[in-house]
């Protein structure tokens, strides 16, 4: 339950953050007073904080599942069988066995993330400069399309997933919470990499 719960914590993040990053895009001045607005709003320490445990809490659960799952597995590995069919439900299948090598994709991208934009965090004002600044670079619009995809990947099971964790799926909102779920999985996924390559292609000379 505290690995559903600190995931689904993160996934409003995301979408928060996906949604402030975009007003680079639409207004670049408009983007600049947002970001100043952000860093100086005094309980910005107290949610990054938070942050900080979400995200130290979530792939250490996941890790302590991923061992507790290969101790089970010489018992249990004989009597499994995928209930997944093709198409979008073998996506899923593939999704949910992927999940620990897109998480730890993940992680190194806000690893690095964090190093490039949150230690030595830019001035007032030149927070897109440095953001295209990184994005110029081959290897890092890369890296950050690739966290793009590797997150839409670790999303697409893991939100349904969540769901029957915390006990709220059940088969008269299944089909409606999985749907959802790969629908945020797309639009958080895809809307990380796009944005990262249209900042990255107008950070090209």
């Amino acid at each position: 339950m505290l690995l559903a719960a600190t995931g689904l914590l993160l996934v409003f993040f995301l979408a928060a953050h996906l949604g402030g990053v975009t007003l680079a895009l639409v207004d670049p001045r408009v983007f600049e007073a947002w970001s100043a607005s952000l860093h100086s709003w005094w309980p910005l320490p107290l949610l990054e904080a938070a942050l900080v445990v979400l995200f130290l809490l979530h792939p250490l659960k996941a890790a302590a599942k991923a061992v507790a799952n290969a101790a089970a597995a010489p018992r249990v590995q004989a009597g499994r069988r995928s209930r997944r069919g093709g198409g979008l439900e073998a996506l899923a299948a593939l999704a949910a066995r992927t999940s620990p090598w897109s998480g730890a994709l993940l992680l190194l991208f806000l690893v690095v993330h964090l190093a490039q934009l949150r230690w030595v965090r830019p001035p007032a004002g030149g927070e897109l400069a440095a953001v295209m600044g990184v994005l110029a670079q081959p290897q890092w619009w890369a890296l950050y399309g690739a966290a793009g995809l590797a997150l839409g990947l670790h999303l697409f099971q893991g939100v349904e997933g969540a769901h029957r964790s915390l006990g709220l799926l059940d088969g008269a909102n299944a089909g409606l919470l999985r749907w959802l779920g790969r629908l945020v999985a797309v639009l958080l996924g895809g809307g990380f990499c796009l944005v990262s390559l249209a900042l990255a292609w107008g950070a090209q000379p």
